[in-house]
């Protein structure tokens, strides 16, 4: 009966639909009026119609109803992120990132009344040592060993120890891990464009591919993890998502790899804000609610105070609350795809892929990843992208409420300072130039702070 239902209804083309929206702006020019241009050089549509494709998009084969609630957790001492993380698991939390700072830390107490084998344990090493991870493998052989070494040195300017030494590393955890991960996070982070983002993180894992296809390890035994930010652009970030397996995909079959991708996300620190910080809560929902439309695996919330606060048992419960009621009150968990067929989404997909790949190819023909990093041209970039929407948002272009939109006057932040929240300056000797990450506010809470009585 429901194939019926619209039936008696003649069909409308796009056509005729911007023909009667012509009509109604009385003279006003259609292109300069109603279609607006991203800074990916995308032009957005007022509407979009079945018109505008060829064939039926593809069903995609991730499961909204499977993403799962990450808690982050540095371990600084091993007794309380023991307790903390059993409260989180207590508290809703279904995967639990430890990020380990040292390999003096003790892995058996540290999972002391966890059972692995109900919550996912990831552990995010800020060093190299094939001893620690030989331990790790042995006392949880489920545990994911997360180990980004290009990651780190785009991030800090230098390997962990050096190329030879840290790709020898790379191949001993995914033999025995059969794991690698790209943290793209930071692109985003320090202000490059979605296009970007989607190219530069697939460059990166393409430096892995390469190495590891030299090696005698079996692509398609590997499992690629994607650490990725995104924004309070709803649908564009939906898309980017979508847009990163897909390109993985292409990627992967030139390499007769694992198609399937793993995409965990945090959200971005670009647009949250120091004063009026409430309106972060705002931001990360949304941020949060992208992340799942696009096809997430897991998300780790960002408090709302995480810029300037130490971490605080209130901001991560809320945090986490807020990834709880979008799972069980606000039925995130109910339906696959959802985002499927929609006509904007499917045709934003497909511009932010087809430009991504077209970038993807342009880095590849110069070098690769790899050496355009070393010779800045990366960092140049992001660096290009970031000015560009940081005029934009001096200008009120871009707009943070409560910063530089409606500021709030009496809000005083002076004494609630517990982190620095802006770029540190940290000299020191680097292989290459690090990509620096760096919130659009910056500029203005320095000013407002100075001013505050």
């Amino acid at each position: 009966m429901s194939n019926n239902l619209f039936r008696e209804f003649e069909s409308v083309s796009a056509k005729q639909w911007k023909q009667k929206i012509q009509f109604d702006l009385k003279g006003a020019d259609y292109n300069n009026t109603l279609i607006w241009k991203t800074n990916e050089d995308i032009d957005v549509k007022p509407f979009y119609h079945a018109d505008g494709f060829n064939s039926l998009p593809n069903i995609s084969n991730t499961k909204a109803t499977a993403w799962k609630i990450c808690q982050s957790i540095f371990v600084a001492d091993v007794e309380k992120s023991n307790l903390k993380a059993i409260n989180a698991i207590e508290r809703g939390a279904e995967n639990i990132n430890f990020i380990i700072p040292s390999e003096t830390v003790s892995l058996e107490n540290l999972i002391i009344n966890i059972n692995p084998n109900k919550t996912l344990l990831s552990f995010k090493l800020q060093f190299l040592s094939e001893e620690f991870t030989t331990q790790l493998n042995t006392l949880i052989p489920s545990a994911k060993i997360d180990v980004d070494c290009i990651g780190h040195l785009a991030k800090t300017g230098n390997w962990f120890k050096n190329l030879n030494d840290d790709f020898k590393f790379l191949e001993a955890n995914t033999i025995n891990n059969s794991f690698i991960s790209v943290h793209a996070s930071l692109y985003q982070n320090a202000g490059a464009n979605l296009v970007q983002q989607l190219a530069y993180s697939i460059a990166h894992a393409n430096e892995y591919l390469n190495f590891l296809d030299t090696t005698n390890i079996k692509l398609q035994s590997i499992n690629i993890s994607f650490h990725v930010s995104v924004g309070t652009n709803y649908f564009f970030e939906i898309a980017k998502l979508r847009a990163l397996r897909k390109l993985w995909q292409s990627l992967a079959l030139e390499y007769d790899a694992n198609p399937e991708c793993e995409i965990n996300i945090t959200p971005t620190k670009r647009n949250k804000t120091l004063y009026d910080y409430n309106t972060n809560l705002l931001r990360t929902t949304t941020e949060c609610m992208s992340a799942i439309l696009g096809g997430a695996n897991s998300i780790c919330n960002l408090p709302y105070d995480a810029i300037y606060h130490k971490s605080n048992e209130f901001s991560e419960r809320i945090a986490r609350n807020q990834l709880l009621i979008l799972k069980h009150e606000s039925y995130f968990d109910k339906v696959n795809n959802p985002t499927d067929g929609s006509y904007y989404i499917e045709s934003l997909t497909n511009q932010l892929s087809e430009k991504a790949l077209e970038l993807f190819k342009s880095i590849e023909a110069n070098g690769g990843f790899l050496k355009q990093l070393k010779a800045g041209t990366i960092q140049r970039k992001i660096k290009e992208s970031a000015k560009r929407e940081q005029q934009q948002f001096d200008s009120g272009e871009e707009i943070l409420l409560g910063t530089n939109k409606h500021p709030n006057a009496n809000d005083k932040m002076k004494n609630e300072l517990e982190l620095y929240p802006f770029v540190k300056i940290n000299k020191r000797k680097t292989l290459i130039e690090p990509i620096i990450e760096k919130r659009l506010s910056e500029h203005f809470e320095q000013k407002r702070l100075k001013n505050e009585n």
